[in-house]
């Protein structure tokens, strides 16, 4: 058996292209390739000691004062060759855990992960709310980290970000780019998104959209000329939409639902499926609101949006996830099970294999 060390199991997750590595007491390391848990089984079985000893050897003082206060923190770190990682700490039957998600250190091109062309029209746009969606490890930071780097690459931007815990750096290109961490450069998301508008920016990422401050610092910051970035845990671009209205008290949707068909410019909803050679496939939903879809959100008939993204695919760059779930079944890249799993839609996704032939 080899002996555990963080730095060899990191090494394993790089050669096994794993997303995720998890240390657990009762069991050998293991990693997640291609959606599935799979041991080191090269490695023993971890002991409470086996845990705590790899996961504080990772943590500073501080950490580790949050995590024993909380017991749990986020943070990431660089190991050298290897690679960064996005790391969870937390207690799991009173033994410290950790699980780490793998951050390549090269950030791909758009059409490299699979995007449409219209999701990098998204990034030449000026102002407004563009949000990146999805459930998690659905590849959501790396979509915009794609965007970011594709927008610094080409426009003589001031870009902050604000994240939790800052995943992957940016170099400065054309734009210069501030990268800000809650907990160590700020209090919070919605607090970062205030004072950020006095630090002459002109894209704003915002890590995660999860509550009424940050949303509505969001929506400001977009009516006032920002390009911002966003992400929330939600599956399609309807269900993004009421999602963002119903965080407001009920007195205040109407006067939301005008904000947000102004400023809103795109929602990418997306998924991360098993490929059946191998790797993952990106399945995403693009929504590009067009006249009649700022209307329908204006008029709270947000149900009626659903109809216009499946007409609109050849005219406005729009694609719904069944269309873009029929493709890889069509190119024989993802298995119908797996489709019809994550379809929002199944039963239209049937129809549409049965009219066309599996």
């Amino acid at each position: 058996m080899e002996r555990v060390s963080l730095d060899i199991i990191a090494q394993e997750a790089v050669k096994a292209n794993a997303s995720d590595i998890h240390i657990i007491a009762g069991a050998p390391p293991s990693l997640r390739v291609d959606g599935r848990i799979v041991y080191l089984t090269k490695f023993p079985v971890l002991l409470p000691k086996d845990t705590q000893q790899i996961s504080y050897s990772i943590m500073s003082e501080k950490q580790r004062r949050i995590f024993e206060e909380r017991h749990e923190v986020d943070f990431s770190i660089g190991i050298k060759g290897i690679g960064r990682f996005r790391v969870n700490v937390y207690s799991q039957r009173s033994t410290v855990a950790a699980a780490l998600r793998r951050l390549p250190y090269e950030i791909k091109p758009m059409e490299e992960l699979g995007l449409i062309p219209s999701v990098k029209e998204l990034c030449h746009k000026s102002m407004g709310l563009v949000l990146v969606t999805g459930p998690t490890g659905s590849g959501k930071t790396t979509t915009l980290a794609s965007m970011i780097d594709y927008i610094a690459s080409n426009f003589s931007y001031h870009i902050i970000t604000i994240e939790d815990p800052v995943e992957y750096l940016f170099p400065h290109k054309k734009s210069v780019v501030s990268q800000r961490e809650v907990g160590n450069d700020t209090q919070g998301f919605a607090t970062a998104l205030k004072y950020a508008l006095r630090e002459d920016p002109d894209v704003i990422l915002v890590g995660e959209m999860r509550d009424l401050d940050t949303i509505k610092a969001a929506l400001m910051a977009a009516e006032t000329g920002h390009l911002v970035l966003g992400t929330l845990h939600t599956n399609t671009a309807v269900q993004t939409i009421n999602r963002i209205i119903n965080v407001f008290p009920e007195h205040e949707q109407d006067q939301v639902r005008t904000e947000l068909s102004f400023v809103i410019q795109g929602i990418i909803s997306q998924r991360l499926l098993p490929n059946i050679t191998g790797g993952r496939v990106l399945i995403h939903e693009v929504l590009i609101p067009n006249t009649a879809i700022r209307n329908l959100i204006r008029e709270n008939k947000i149900h009626q949006i659903y109809g216009l993204m499946q007409a609109g695919q050849a005219q406005t760059g729009m694609q719904t996830m069944n269309q873009s779930l029929l493709k890889a079944l069509r190119e024989g890249s993802i298995s119908v099970e797996d489709a019809l799993k994550v379809s929002p839609e199944p039963q239209e996704l049937e129809r549409l294999l049965n009219i066309r032939g599996r």
